[in-house]
This record gives structure tokens, sequence and C-alpha cells, in this order.
């Protein structure tokens, strides 16, 4: 049985996607000058792997036990992408608690050494307050709408893909 064409227009868009996803996040930080939170970071990760992998399945050829298991895994990095967004989002509107490294729950100083040392310690990016957004949504949340738009179009060609009709 060969592969769907739907597939290959699928993985095309999610590789597509995710590279423009991580290409923004890039951007930002580096041409914008936004810097990254803790949470921002782990969100690249994903990507980090997605992308690559997207464009393997694209390039294995029509082996279709090989294109099937590429695409569960993309599509299990992305339900894991619109995951953490989702926590992302949620610290944002102090809907969970985040991590203490960037949300300002920083540890109390016994001594005067130690308040000094604090005082004096690069304060972290804060996950908890969105340094930029657009229409209201923060860059959490639109990677969190990015994320379910590729896992939604990697489901919809892994289904090609076991259909596998219109090669």
């Amino acid at each position: 049985m060969r592969v769907s064409s739907w597939f290959y227009q699928a993985y095309v868009s999610v590789f597509l996607g995710g590279a423009a996803v991580i290409a923004g996040a890039l951007l930002f930080q580096y041409v914008g000058g936004l810097q990254p939170c803790e949470l921002c970071l782990d969100e690249r990760w994903p990507y980090y792997i997605g992308v690559p992998l997207t464009l393997a399945a694209l390039l294995a050829g029509r082996w279709r036990p090989l294109l099937i298991g590429g695409a569960v895994i993309v599509l299990l990095i992305y339900l894991a992408s619109s995951a953490l967004a989702f926590y992302h989002v949620g610290v944002e509107q102090h809907w969970f608690a985040g991590p203490t490294a960037c949300t300002g729950g920083g540890g109390t100083a016994h001594t005067i050494a130690e308040l000094e040392a604090q005082l004096s310690a690069a304060q972290p990016v804060r996950c908890d307050e969105p340094q930029w957004t657009m229409v209201g949504i923060s860059l959490a949340g639109w990677n969190l709408l990015a994320s379910l738009a590729l896992a939604a179009l990697s489901a919809s060609g892994l289904h090609g893909a076991l259909k596998g009709e219109g090669a």
C-alpha cells in the first residue's frame, strides 16, 4: 500500500510551520531584543526536535512503517509542545505556579553578604509576565495556537499515511 499525497502536503506544512515558529522566536530574541524566560527556552525544544524529524519523514521515501512511526513521533512532539505552551500561558495568567527561578519567588537572605549577592545577581526574565503581546495574546499564547495547529496537521498527515490513498 502506498502513502497518500495528503501525507506529504500535510508534512510539508508541518515542516514549514515549525521552522517559521522557531525562526520567529529566534528573530524576536536576536533582532527584536526580547530575552526569553526559562519556559520560553523550554518551549523551543519540541521545535528543535520536531522540525528536523519532520524533514527526515519527508525525505524517507515511501516506506510506510518509517513514515507512520515518524508521523506518530511528530504528532506526540507537537502535543507535548501544546501542553508546555498551555502551562506557560497558565503561569502568565497566574492559573499555575511557575518555576521559582523565573517567577520572582527568590529565597530569603539571612546575612548581609547573602543580601548583597542577591541584589547584585542578574535578574532572570520573568515567566509570569509577558514581555510582548499582539491582540492581547502573549508569545506563549501564540505558541500554544501554533503547536495545536501543527499537532492537528500532524494528525491529518498521519491519517493520510494510514489510509494510503491518492499516492
